[in-house]
């Protein structure tokens, strides 16, 4: 009997859409294009005559890091919360087939 108090006071947990968050998708490919561009800036030849005098690849890369940034900080502090009946719904497990759209 202690134990179904217990139980019932504890909160429920949270489900988080994780690594199936359009943001860290998003966030990793312009980190990785950010990062090549950054090396490429670096190791390629500078044809600086063809950027007006400026390293294009350098200020591109580290834009784009700061954005890959930006969405990675967004999704760690703002998680999209899955909705506890969708949860109990579908189950944990994931067992339905792809695409199945029964309610």
């Amino acid at each position: 009997m202690a134990d179904q108090q217990i139980s019932s006071s504890a909160p429920p947990s949270r489900k988080t859409a994780g690594a199936l968050d359009i943001r860290n998708i998003i966030g990793a490919l312009l980190g990785i294009y950010g990062l090549v561009l950054i090396v490429m800036s670096f190791v390629s030849d500078q044809e600086l005559a063809k950027t007006g005098g400026i390293n294009a690849n350098l200020y591109a890369g580290i834009g784009l890091a700061v954005v890959a940034a930006a969405f990675l900080g967004w999704a760690r502090l703002r998680p999209i919360v899955v909705p506890a009946d969708v949860v109990a719904e579908h189950g944990s497990g994931g067992d339905g087939a792809a695409g199945d759209t029964t309610s």
